[in-house]
């Protein structure tokens, strides 16, 4: 089933009464006088007048990088709290939006799903790797500890040196993997209310290379008759890739298997040392081409430009204190900050201010 994005609307019919008076115009009179235009401002609009407010990158404490970080709730609190119930936030305090959201993404990390549940427990699978104990006891202590803890299991991710045992067993084709997109599904599909609040089904997929960052949104425009016929695609070889192109040729699969219609957003290029917006070849070394250009205006029609993170549309005279302010001007590096930008991958106004 398609998700409705438009709210239900009733047509209000008004039959005009004779007036009183009436004049009849002559055709002089009237002659000049909004040429091809309509008399009503509102008739013959078209554009949306209604903006649906909603988010498209929401985090879970199924996501890695929320619950080390101290995100206790999970999917069914995140739908509850968008469309404007009150939840009781990780902190334990009662929390409430002002105006519910009309729409939601979760876009939980398609790698390693449901690994970050297992650590929170301390799983045996988990603690029989030297790696696993340290996160999982690093998240039990929380605070600065599990802070640590999340940033270096990040940095380890983003530099693939994550044992491949582990790996595995939270990896599609395993059992643990397949339960839990079927949870992210079915939450979805209870909380879809059409015409009141539409829940998208998504998942964000975390490519890094070398620890710089191509991470995209995947979001579907399909319920769980068809995104339920797929697993979320991933960047572990050999199944994942960490090439956009092949996330735009699994988009491509996906549309031919189900008949559905997906797409792809980018974000925080930023910190990608200039592998986001390449102007000359990829990543792989493959030249820029017209297969590249098409794919990519096909599948990733929109950007993200805004996070908790910052803002990259603002600019950073107006934004000092966002680093993320302007993304060309971020030099500090990649996303574990393992490989500093170099000075021909700033843009010269850049490099005036420094």
């Amino acid at each position: 089933m398609k998700r409705s994005f438009l709210p239900s609307a009733f047509v209000l019919l008004a039959l005009a009464l004779p007036a009183v008076g009436q004049i009849t115009p002559s055709k002089e009179s009237l002659s000049g006088l909004y040429p091809g235009k309509a008399y009503s401002p509102y008739a013959q609009r078209s554009f949306p007048e209604r903006p649906l407010w909603g988010d498209t990158h929401l985090h879970t404490a199924m996501s890695v990088d929320a619950g080390l970080f101290g995100c206790r709730l999970g999917l069914e609190e995140a739908y509850r709290f968008a469309r404007g119930e009150e939840v009781i936030s990780s902190t334990g305090q009662p929390v409430k939006l002002a105006r519910p959201l009309d729409w939601l993404v979760i876009a939980d990390h398609s790698d390693a799903m449901g690994f970050i549940q297992d650590l929170a427990v301390g799983a045996p699978e988990i603690l029989a790797f030297e790696e696993g104990k340290r996160w999982s006891q690093g998240l039990q202590a929380g605070g600065e500890a599990s802070v640590a803890a999340a940033l270096d299991l990040i940095t380890t991710f983003s530099q693939g040196k994550v044992p491949k045992e582990l790996l595995i067993q939270y990896s599609p084709g395993a059992k643990k993997y397949s339960s839990t997109w079927e949870k992210v599904v079915k939450a979805a599909e209870g909380y879809n209310d059409p015409g009141r609040f539409a829940t998208l089904i998504g998942f964000e997929w975390t490519s890094l290379v070398n620890g710089n960052n191509l991470h995209r949104n995947v979001v579907f425009r399909d319920g769980a008759d068809k995104a339920g016929q797929v697993v979320p695609f991933t960047t572990q070889a050999p199944i994942g890739s960490t090439d956009p192109l092949d996330l735009y040729r699994w988009l491509e699969n996906y549309e031919a298997k189900t008949g559905g219609t997906a797409l792809a957003l980018a974000h925080n290029g930023n910190l990608s040392n200039g592998l986001m917006f390449p102007v000359d070849a990829q990543y792989t070394g493959r030249k820029l081409d017209e297969a590249y250009v098409k794919s990519r205006a096909r599948w990733e029609p929109m950007y993200e430009v805004t996070q908790m993170k910052g803002d990259g549309e603002a600019h950073p005279l107006l934004s000092p204190d966002d680093e993320f302010a302007d993304y060309e001007t971020w030099d500090a590096g990649n996303l574990d900050l393992s490989a500093a930008k170099t000075p021909d991958m700033l843009p010269e106004s850049t490099l005036a201010r420094h």
